[in-house]
């Protein structure tokens, strides 16, 4: 039997949600016959917290085989996504539910765990890896916290369940977890014995596969305070043993601020160009290092492609010509990138209108063709591209005109 647990009874309001199909059926499922199932992990601490609930996953006593045998019976879809760790993924209504059989762990490695089920609600919950994440919720609404999640809800603190080295230990990903929910969910300072043993085991990153490191990485900087959990990373030394580069830290604080002041949605691949992308070769290295993906590593090429020309001082012709060529959307990553590298303020008028520039203009599309330059005599071939090029450059430099006689002009000048 478990110890008993310290307990908060939620509002009515608050666990409505419990009472809500297709989730009330699928608890109505798992429960009785002498086994119990609860909601646990990030669902409940996002309760607590007041955000939004987005995923919903279920712990209980019962075995995989019990899950699978009444799901199928209430006539609901049982996926064996991690039935050797005990989970299933039951779909209900088109929604899925990660169910998974109360665990102790066996053995471990740092990146793997050996199981065994188990029906201790206690001992389930001290595997787990912070104490925010490691209550419970039963369907009557009684929320059970076995290691003090609680009172780190009430003080928005992120602390490792039992020994933090033993936790990190257990698997090595927990270094940077820890900085990622501290981003999200953490007030003040980083808990002192978390952040120290994180710093101790950062020679044991290197174990971990580039692909697992790069979802932390972007989840962080997607997080409301990312911009502290790098400083705290950068000074535990893990910044370098993760990125190996050195970071701009004032960039990317600088962004978060000028995201929240013109309420710019938080994009992680930007923020990751604010702290560790100056010039191409930094994308290159990124790309290599967190297996970033092709689009992922098309942005972070394109800001890091001359930012610092893309400033009020180029001029607005300049900048038209900047969103002619790249669009839109690279247009703003890259003007946010440059006014995040500059000593400006955020109410600055000019860095304002550079930045709201894809909003009052749109860039057209250049009308001249190579027909325009056949009819003029020019061959097909090099000397057909040039010309293309040249009369581009000069509507360009003559601000886009529409107007037959400016294009025929540029036309002929460019023909000959």
């Amino acid at each position: 039997m478990s110890a008993a647990p310290a307990q908060r009874k939620l509002a009515a309001d608050e666990a409505a949600f419990l009472k809500e199909k297709p989730l009330s059926d699928v608890l109505a499922v798992l429960n009785g016959g002498g086994e119990e199932s609860r909601v646990v992990g990030g669902a409940v601490r996002n309760l607590l917290l007041g955000l939004p609930l987005h995923e919903i996953d279920l712990a209980t006593t019962a075995t995989p085989k019990t899950i699978i045998d009444r799901v199928a019976a209430a006539g609901f879809k049982a996926v064996p996504t991690g039935i050797e760790h005990g989970t299933i993924t039951v779909v209900a209504e088109g929604k899925p539910f990660e169910v998974t059989t109360l665990r102790e762990d066996v053995e471990t490695d740092g990146r793997h765990a050996v199981v065994r089920f188990g029906r201790d609600w206690k001992k389930d919950a001290e595997r787990r890896d912070f104490t925010i994440n490691a209550m419970s919720l039963t369907e009557d609404g009684a929320v059970h916290d076995y290691c003090g999640g609680l009172a780190d809800i009430e003080a928005r603190r992120v602390r490792f369940i039992g020994e933090a080295d033993r936790r990190i230990a257990e698997d090595y990903l927990r270094v940077l977890r820890f900085f990622r929910f501290f981003a999200a969910y953490g007030e003040g300072e980083p808990d002192r014995e978390g952040y120290l043993a994180c710093a101790r085991a950062r020679p044991k990153l290197g174990a971990l596969s580039r692909e697992r490191i790069r979802a932390e990485i972007l989840k962080t900087l997607a997080a409301r305070r990312a911009a502290d959990a790098m400083t705290a990373m950068a000074d535990a030394g893990i910044y370098d043993a993760v990125f190996a580069n050195a970071p701009e830290l004032p960039a990317l604080s600088r962004l978060v601020l000028i995201e929240q002041s013109l309420e710019i949605e938080t994009d992680a691949v930007r923020r990751l160009a604010a702290v560790a992308v100056r010039i191409d070769e930094d994308a290159l290295h990124l790309r290599e290092r967190f297996r970033l993906s092709n689009e992922e590593y098309r942005r972070l090429y394109s800001m890091a492609d001359r930012w610092w020309r893309l400033t009020p001082s180029s001029g607005e012709a300049y900048a038209k010509e900047t969103l002619y060529r790249i669009g839109p959307e690279e247009y703003a990553d890259r003007a946010l990138i440059s006014f995040a590298h500059a000593d400006a303020s955020l109410a600055d008028g000019k860095w304002s209108a550079m930045l709201s520039l894809p909003s009052r203009w749109s860039a057209p599309k250049f009308p001249l063709s190579a027909d325009d330059f056949i009819k003029r005599g020019v061959e097909k071939g090099p000397k057909l591209g040039r010309a293309l090029a040249s009369a581009e450059a000069a509507w360009i430099a003559a601000d886009f005109p529409e107007d037959a006689a400016a294009l025929q002009k540029i036309a002929d000048g460019a023909a000959r």
